[in-house]
């Protein structure tokens, strides 16, 4: 068994930092310890974690080099928010992430989530193949003075690729933000996710003839309606799902990363059990480099003064806890108030 496959199982496996490490170490380490510097495979674990390479003297951790690289959130915590972000249908907002895991800052659960969506994109992932539909779509919030679904400025133009599967349904996705519809900008998109020799369904844009005129079979449809089902049923779920989890309040600069997570999440739609995706979300966070606070900031702002004082923000608390002893049944019982002299006591207590 390499995931867990419900909540509770979850709760089972990963009770304390030191199991979320341990089950790190064998993603990282299948068989055994292996040196990131010279290869070698001999090494010893020191009394601060650490590990020590015998040939090269070199000294790494188990989270060095991956998504959880110098965190200073605990392990418990990373491990509930992979839970929360790959098993859940919707996802989670870092408002909510924020409110259920005591995270004492929205930046930091807004910064887990999106190091997250950067590790959702496998390098070397293969690219679609057969019937591909190919469309674009608008997404993004109404600027005033401007008018047209396709007016420059009011929306992200995205591009989006589903492979068609026979008899029917559909099979992986694509979702890229384009800086424009020019026929350069569509062949580069149709190059990166569609392999030469698929056939590729548009519409009747003039882009997509240069964009396909060599290695692809150009099956183009003009003024039907619906008849590409795939990527307009894509776009309107990608598009309630923004509505719907993020409250639509997701910027430009950001918005591939949260296009890489509907990705994520729709093209494993069929998985067998919810805690697939988090095994492979785990193994995609564990091979990704490091990505930094100021790596995910579009428009960085001086530091203020925290408002609060000292002691009521910070790092969130671990969720590896002892047990709670029933608080319930440890409350004060307050006693009834003796009856008046010449007054019945009609009050029953069952």
């Amino acid at each position: 068994m390499d995931y867990p496959r419900s909540t509770a199982e979850f709760l089972s496996w990963f009770g304390s930092d030191e199991d979320c490490l341990d089950y790190l170490r064998w993603l990282r380490w299948p068989d055994g310890f292996l040196c990131p510097r010279c290869g070698d495979t001999t090494g010893w674990r020191m009394s601060d974690g650490r590990w020590c390479c015998r040939s090269c003297d070199a000294r790494t951790s188990v989270t060095a080099g991956t998504i959880f690289d110098r965190t200073r959130t605990p392990l418990t915590v990373w491990f509930h928010v992979c839970w929360l972000f790959a098993t859940q249908k919707d996802g989670i907002s870092a408002q909510s992430l924020q409110r259920a895991l005591e995270i004492g800052s929205y930046q930091t659960a807004w910064a887990i989530l999106h190091r997250l969506r950067s590790a959702c994109v496998r390098p070397g992932r293969e690219r679609l193949s057969g019937t591909v539909e190919v469309d674009e779509t608008y997404i993004g919030g109404v600027e005033p003075g401007l008018r047209g679904g396709r007016q420059k400025g009011k929306k992200v133009l995205v591009g989006v690729a589903v492979e068609q599967k026979q008899p029917k349904g559909f099979g992986r996705i694509r979702m890229v933000v384009l800086s424009d519809a020019t026929g350069k900008t569509m062949q580069s998109f149709v190059s990166d996710n569609i392999e030469p020799g698929s056939t590729v369904v548009t519409d009747g844009l003039a882009s997509y003839f240069p964009a396909l005129r060599n290695g692809y079979t150009h099956h183009r449809i003009v003024g039907a309606k619906g008849e590409l089902p795939g990527v307009h049923r894509v776009a309107a779920l990608c598009k309630r799902w923004l509505l719907g989890t993020h409250q639509g309040s997701v910027e430009p600069e950001h918005l591939q990363g949260y296009l890489n997570e509907f990705v994520f999440r729709f093209s494993r739609r069929t998985s067998r059990h919810r805690g697939l995706l988090f095994l492979r979300l785990m193994r995609l966070a564990v091979d990704h480099d490091p990505v930094r606070y100021h790596e995910l900031v579009a428009k960085p702002r001086p530091r203020k003064k925290p408002p609060l004082p000292p002691g009521s923000y910070g790092h969130p608390p671990s969720v590896e806890r002892p047990p709670a002893d029933r608080p319930w049944r440890n409350r004060t019982v307050i006693p009834l108030p003796e009856p008046r002299p010449g007054e019945s006591d009609k009050t029953s207590v069952g």
